[in-house]
């Protein structure tokens, strides 16, 4: 089979396992299949490298192109087409034979995703664009890589020592844990410094000071809202606020959150702008920041989501001018 230079391939999960109105991955597949580009999806198993002719190993992929139906927006959602997908029957392809590959696959980071990356790394020599650049992938902990700007951020700090995390939280009263390897809010704990139990629990989230988390002080603003915001190489194209759900802090999607349509605020534009030339530098083509109050809490390269709420609450075609973007790159 001839190189297809036009074609894209998203590793993700299963794609049966996708929520066509609420997954990022399947509105910039849509936007990909719009623009006249073949879709093909994998996950990360199904990637390998194998020797070549020429004795050389070449990394490759067990995939299978993908056909979307397209969906409209609603006032409570998207509708949904059923069946919303066809794929054709999977293929043992040369990653070199895509112009672009989405690494899409959700997290946690662990040893299979870190591995995931080194293969998607090897396609770079062969003029294969890898979104996001794998060795980006595997130093840009979500948040860890925020503290490159942490003087944007509320107060911060990330150790395994229950002494230090206690000191901290008797500095700032109410704070908030968060787990590294955390995702969608999971794990993410507000607490006080005059919390029965507190070292109790430091040493719990720490596994008995062997781990570190990430303490910040809690902000209060957060019941007004967690924007997303999404940056398209290093520019903000869209934003979502997020309310949390009574009684809750966390304002995230996945638990309960409710999107709303959002606009950047002058110091929303200040991050973006400054946090603009390293993420270029560093190949975070798309990435989705989080920001509460002014401030930089989170910075999401793995799989960022918030595409499909800011397309049909601020009605753009955000996944489409991603997509624009990486055609005119």
């Amino acid at each position: 089979m001839s190189p297809d230079r036009d074609a894209q391939l998203f590793v993700v999960d299963p794609i049966t396992r996708l929520r066509p109105a609420k997954d990022s991955s399947v509105a910039l597949m849509q936007a990909a299949q719009r623009a006249g580009l073949a879709v093909w999806v994998c996950t990360q198993a199904d990637l390998s490298s194998a020797a070549a002719d020429d004795g050389c190993h070449r990394p490759r992929a067990w995939a299978q192109p993908v056909r979307l139906a397209p969906m409209a927006a609603t006032a409570e959602g998207w509708s949904v087409p059923d069946p919303w997908v066809e794929a054709d029957g999977p293929r043992d392809m040369p990653l070199d034979h895509f112009r672009w590959i989405w690494m899409r696959k959700d997290p946690p980071v662990d040893e299979a995703y870190l591995y995931a990356t080194q293969l998607l790394e090897l396609a770079e020599p062969f003029g294969v664009r890898v979104l996001n650049r794998p060795a980006a992938l595997r130093s840009w902990n979500e948040k860890l890589g925020a503290l490159r700007f942490s003087h944007l951020m509320a107060p911060s700090l990330v150790s395994a020592r229950v002494e230090q995390l206690a000191a901290f939280a008797a500095g700032h009263q109410e704070v908030v844990l968060k787990p590294l390897a955390g995702r969608a809010g999971q794990g993410v704990v507000r607490t006080a410094s005059a919390a029965p139990g507190l070292r109790s629990l430091l040493e719990l989230v720490t596994l008995q000071e062997t781990l570190p988390v990430m303490v910040q002080a809690f902000l209060p603003a957060v019941t007004a809202g967690d924007k997303r915001i999404l940056l398209v190489d290093g520019e903000p194209l869209g934003a979502v606020n997020r309310l949390p759900k009574a009684g809750e802090f966390r304002s995230n999607l996945a638990l309960g959150g409710a999107p709303v349509a959002a606009d950047l605020t002058d110091a929303e534009r200040h991050i973006c702008a400054e946090l603009a030339p390293v993420l270029r530098a560093e190949g975070l083509f798309f990435v989705g920041i989080d920001v509460i109050d002014g401030r930089l809490s989170e910075i999401n390269v793995t799989s960022p989501t918030g595409v499909r709420e800011v397309e049909r609450l601020g009605r753009r075609p955000l996944a489409d001018q991603v997509i624009e973007r990486l055609l005119a790159g």
